[in-house]
C-alpha cells in the first residue's frame, strides 16, 4: 500500500487531469500553426545548420499541417491532444532545446510525475539503472533509493531510456539519452505532450536481490514558478540562454524530493550568514540555496571547495557573481570544484560574469549572430539605440542591411554579455579549480563551459562524452511580438496572440566561441571535456563519492598560487603576499606603473602615486605567463 502526504496529497491522477484538456477551436490551431511558422522560417538562428545536420525541414512540415488544418472543422478536428503532440514533434524535430512548443492551458505549470527517481551508473561499461530518491510521503514495501530496475511495463530498462531519448530534443547522442532518462519519471506539460500510459509497472531488484514489481500511477501537480519572467521586457529576458525543459524539471525535483530547498524569492535576507571558513565536510549557508550549494569535501588528495552551481537563471547577475564570490571566499583556497551538473543555464550575464572571477586572463565575451531575415532585420531596427533602456541591437544593424545585399546568411558577431561588466571584478579565487559538467549542461552554461575552456582556466571533467550543445540565446514569442510594440508598435507586425496561453520559444541569436577556438558554434558541437568519469554507484547513492575523488586527484596535480595585494600604511607602497610567482606588474587605473621581479614570498613595493587610484591591478608570472591577478576597488 502506498500512502499518499507531501506533494502527494496534493496531485490528482492523470486520467482524471485529462478530462479537463481540450479547448483549442479549429482557428486557434490554425493560429499556433501560422506563428509557429513565422518563428521558424523568420527567427530561427539555427535553420540552416539543423537542415543540414539532422535531414529535417520543419518548414515544410508546418506548411503541410497548416493546409490539413484548412480542411478541418469543429466536426472533423483530429482530437487535441494529437495536434499538440504533432506540433510538438515538428519542433523536436529540429533537436534544439531553446526552440519549443509550449502548451495551452490547462497543461501550462503543471507536471506529471512518477513518485520516485531513477539515475544511472556504471560497473565498467556496463551500465546499470537504479531508484535514488522517492516523492515525500510515498512508501512501498521493499521498494525504495537503492534498488535496481530492470524493466519499464515489461520493456528492458536501457531500451525504454532509448525510446524516449529518440522522442525529445538533444543536439547529440550523450544530450538525447540523458533527456530520456531525465524524462522518464518527471515531465513538464508545458514541454510535453502528456505520457501515453496511465500507469507504469517497475520491475526491479531489491537489496535481497529478489526481483519485485512496483505499479504507479502518473500523477499531476502544479510546478514551482521560475524566478525569471521571460515574456516580459527586461535585460534578464533579452538575455535569456535557457533549457526550459531542465529548469522545470529542476524545479520540480526540489517539490517533489528536496522541499527544505524551495524558497520565493531569488536571493533571501538571512542575517545569519558566516563569515567563518567552512571546516572540512561542512556546508557553508547561502542566501541563495536555488542557485548555490557550497562545502568542504576531504578527498584522498586533500580538502577542496566544492560549489554546485543548479542554475543562472536569475534576475540580478551581480548578486549572483557576489554571493558565488563570497562562498568561494571560505572554501579552502588549495582547490575548487565548480560542478554544473544539470544547469540548464539562464541569464548569459551571469554565465560570462563568473568566469573573471576564477582566471587572471580578460575575458572575452561569446560573440552571437542573427539570420538575416526581413523580420530580423525590423527588429533590430526597432531598437537601433536602445530606445526602451532594456535592449540596444545596434551593433548588429549595419551588418544586417549589408546581408540583404550581399546574401550572407548571418550578419556580424556582437557579445550579449557586456566586456566590462565580465571584467569588472577580476579574480577572486587562486587555487586551481576543476570544472565538472555532463550532457544536461545547457545554453548559458555551455557559454560558461565554452569559456571556461577558451580561456584555459583549469580542466573539465565530463561524467558524459559532451555537454548539452545549446549554442543561442532565447526569445519567447510573447517577447518578439513585444519587441515590434515598443516604444511605438511597429505598422503591420506579423506576431499574433497566443490562444489558450500557449506559448513558443526560437534561438534568435547563435554563440561562437573565442580565442583557440573562434568561431566555432557551441550549437550541436558542445563543449567536450578534457577527462572522462562514469558515474558509479557510490557517486548516486553517495553524494557523488568517487567524482570528487576523481576531481580531487585534478586538482592535486596543479601548482597552488597566491597573489594578495594592499596598499601599506604609508600610502605609496603595496605590500605583496605571493607563492609560485617570480614577476608582478602594477596597474593604476589601467595605466602600467611598476614591475618587479619577486625572489622572496612577501616583498613592499613602492608605487607612486598609488594613494589616488581608484582601481589597482596587480598581475603575476611565472616563467613569463600570466598565472595570478588581484584587483582592487577604492
Amino acid at each position: 500500500m502506498t500512502q499518499a502526504s507531501g506533494p502527494m496529497a496534493k496531485s490528482a491522477e492523470l486520467r482524471d487531469f485529462l478530462r479537463t484538456a481540450g479547448t483549442l477551436t479549429p482557428a486557434d490551431r490554425r493560429t499556433l500553426v501560422q506563428q509557429a511558422l513565422l518563428l521558424i522560417e523568420q527567427n530561427y538562428a539555427h535553420l540552416p545548420l539543423k537542415v543540414a545536420m539532422h535531414a529535417v525541414n520543419p518548414v515544410q512540415r508546418l506548411r503541410l499541417l497548416g493546409l490539413r488544418l484548412s480542411r478541418q472543422t469543429e466536426t472533423s478536428m483530429d482530437p487535441e491532444w494529437r495536434f499538440h503532440a504533432e506540433l510538438s514533434e515538428i519542433f523536436h524535430s529540429v533537436r534544439d532545446l531553446h526552440t519549443n512548443y509550449l502548451l495551452p492551458q490547462p497543461y501550462a505549470s503543471k507536471i506529471a510525475y512518477l513518485p520516485y527517481q531513477i539515475e544511472e551508473y556504471y560497473e565498467g561499461e556496463d551500465r546499470h539503472y537504479v531508484v535514488t530518491r522517492v516523492v515525500e510521503g510515498f512508501s512501498a514495501p521493499g521498494f525504495g533509493p537503492g534498488v535496481e530496475v530492470t524493466h519499464w511495463n515489461g520493456v528492458p530498462i536501457d531500451r525504454v531510456v532509448a525510446l524516449n531519448a529518440a522522442r525529445f530534443a538533444g543536439s547529440n547522442p550523450a544530450a538525447r539519452h540523458s533527456r530520456g532518462l531525465q524524462s522518464l519519471t518527471i515531465r513538464p506539460l508545458r514541454m510535453h505532450v502528456p505520457p501515453e500510459e496511465d500507469w507504469v509497472t517497475l520491475s526491479y531488484v531489491n537489496g535481497d536481490g529478489i526481483a519485485k514489481e512496483l505499479r504507479e500511477r502518473w500523477r499531476v501537480a502544479d510546478n514551482l514558478p521560475p524566478f525569471v519572467d521571460a515574456d516580459r521586457l527586461s535585460t534578464a529576458a533579452v538575455a535569456q540562454g535557457l533549457d526550459l525543459g531542465t529548469d522545470e524539471i529542476g524545479r520540480a525535483v526540489k517539490l517533489l524530493f528536496v522541499p527544505e530547498a524551495i524558497t520565493t524569492r531569488e536571493a533571501l535576507d538571512v542575517a545569519d550568514l558566516t563569515a567563518e571558513p567552512a571546516a572540512p565536510g561542512a556546508h557553508v549557508p547561502t542566501s541563495m540555496p536555488s542557485v548555490f550549494r557550497a562545502r568542504s569535501v576531504v578527498t584522498a588528495a586533500g580538502t577542496y571547495g566544492h560549489i554546485r552551481v543548479f542554475t543562472f537563471n536569475v534576475n540580478d547577475p551581480d548578486g549572483f557573481v557576489a554571493e558565488f564570490v563570497r562562498l568561494i571566499g571560505l572554501l579552502p583556497q588549495n582547490g575548487l570544484i565548480v560542478d554544473v551538473r544539470g544547469n540548464g543555464g539562464g541569464h548569459i550575464f551571469a554565465s560570462e560574469f563568473l568566469l573573471q572571477t576564477l582566471t587572471p586572463r580578460a575575458i572575452t565575451p561569446e560573440p552571437t549572430q542573427f539570420i538575416t531575415t526581413p523580420l530580423n532585420v525590423r527588429i533590430c531596427h526597432q531598437h537601433k539605440g536602445d530606445p526602451t533602456g532594456q535592449i540596444d541591437l545596434t551593433p548588429w544593424c549595419a551588418s544586417m542591411e549589408q546581408a540583404l545585399e550581399t546574401g550572407a546568411v548571418y550578419s556580424g558577431g556582437f557579445p550579449i554579455t557586456p566586456a566590462d561588466g565580465a571584467n569588472a571584478i577580476g579574480q577572486r579565487y587562486h587555487g586551481p579549480v576543476v570544472l565538472i559538467t555532463d550532457a544536461r549542461c545547457y545554453s548559458a552554461t555551455d557559454i560558461f563551459a565554452a569559456g571556461f575552456q577558451d580561456h584555459k582556466i583549469g580542466p573539465v571533467l565530463g561524467v558524459d562524452d559532451n555537454t548539452g550543445a545549446g549554442g543561442a540565446n532565447v526569445w519567447t514569442h510573447q517577447l518578439l511580438k513585444l519587441l515590434l510594440e515598443l516604444p511605438e508598435p511597429a505598422a503591420d507586425s506579423p506576431y499574433r496572440p497566443l490562444p489558450g496561453e500557449a506559448g513558443m520559444r526560437v534561438s534568435i541569436r547563435r554563440t561562437l566561441r573565442v580565442h583557440d577556438r573562434a568561431g566555432t558554434p557551441v550549437e550541436d558541437l558542445g563543449v567536450a571535456p578534457d577527462h572522462r568519469h562514469r558515474m558509479t554507484r557510490r557517486d548516486v547513492l553517495q553524494d557523488n563519492a568517487d567524482l570528487l575523488e576523481r576531481a580531487g586527484q585534478l586538482l592535486a596535480a596543479q601548482p597552488v598560487r597566491h597573489l594578495d595585494a594592499r596598499v601599506a600604511a604609508a600610502g605609496e607602497e603595496l605590500a605583496l603576499q605571493t607563492r609560485f610567482l617570480d614577476r608582478a606588474d602594477v596597474y593604476l587605473d589601467g595605466r602600467p606603473k611598476v614591475s618587479v621581479d619577486l625572489s622572496q614570498e612577501n616583498v613592499t613595493v613602492p608605487v607612486p602615486g598609488i594613494g589616488a587610484a581608484r582601481v589597482i591591478r596587480v598581475e603575476g608570472f611565472q616563467n613569463g605567463d600570466l598565472v595570478a591577478a588581484r584587483t582592487i576597488t577604492r
